[in-house]
């Protein structure tokens, strides 16, 4: 008698199968135990796996911002200091190369940063973080008024800065103009000076530049009784003051 191959001996022959079937085929017809054979093990592979791309994901989100001392907190506090309107989180999340969900997470989080805890010895702080339909931006705290009104107050009678004085030229003579416009002729950030001049009334916006969409200023009535004319028309002319062609030569030389 034949003994039987060792493939028939691994797998034998079932009941429902040809018993002329070849042993090897008999091997290759067992059931293959499915991924529902072993619901805990797919489960938690799956979850893993979404879990981990997840985290990568959030990580290459803040790529761009994680190499700045405070990370996305901080990079979102400096942009809004510098910022000459509200900003929207989709704008931010692009400058910043980050998702916009993490940005909008980041600003709800300064905003209760801000808002401090008396009862865990956390003082509030004198500005917030506010939001509106035109986006993220800061601002002092209404209950602080009083000392706001106070500085304002005592800034009306002060004298104009040098750097004021430059500020509302552009504006009179280049108006309407925005605030980068304004820094971009005298070099130096001018959001301090522009805020003064605005509170004193000097100044104050009027529309948005189309391709920009940044505020437009412009100057005010107080500005022409202040300055003793009736209409812009009667502003002094600015040629005495500017530099001859061979003058602006040398200068652009330098």
């Amino acid at each position: 008698m034949t003994s039987p191959s060792v493939a028939a001996r691994v797998a034998p022959i079932t009941p429902d199968m040809p018993a002329d079937m070849p042993p090897a085929a008999t091997m290759l017809a067992a059931p293959v135990p499915s991924a529902s054979d072993h619901p805990s093990d797919s489960g938690n592979c799956t979850h893993e796996t979404v879990t981990s791309q997840t985290h990568t994901h959030e990580a290459d989100d803040l790529t761009g911002v994680g190499g700045f001392p405070g990370g996305l907190p901080a990079c979102l506090e400096a942009i809004l200091m510098a910022a000459d309107q509200p900003q929207t989180a989709a704008d931010l999340a692009r400058v910043l190369e980050a998702d916009e969900d993490s940005v909008t997470r980041a600003l709800e989080s300064l905003q209760m940063e801000y808002e401090g805890d008396p009862s865990l010895g956390i003082r509030p702080r004198g500005f917030e973080l506010r939001r509106s339909a035109r986006g993220w931006w800061f601002a002092s705290r209404g209950e602080y008024e009083p000392v706001v009104s106070a500085f304002v107050t005592d800034g009306q009678t002060a004298r104009l800065s040098q750097a004021a004085l430059e500020a509302l030229a552009i504006v009179a003579y280049r108006q309407p103009v925005t605030r980068a416009q304004v820094a971009a002729i005298r070099g130096v950030n001018s959001d301090g000076v522009i805020r003064s001049l605005t509170v004193r009334g000097l100044i104050r916006e009027e529309g948005v530049d189309p391709e920009s969409r940044a505020a437009l200023l412009v100057t005010s009535a107080l500005f022409l009784e202040r300055m003793g004319i009736d209409s812009l028309d009667d502003l002094p002319s600015l040629a005495p003051f500017l530099p001859s062609e061979g003058e602006a030569a040398t200068l652009a030389e330098q």
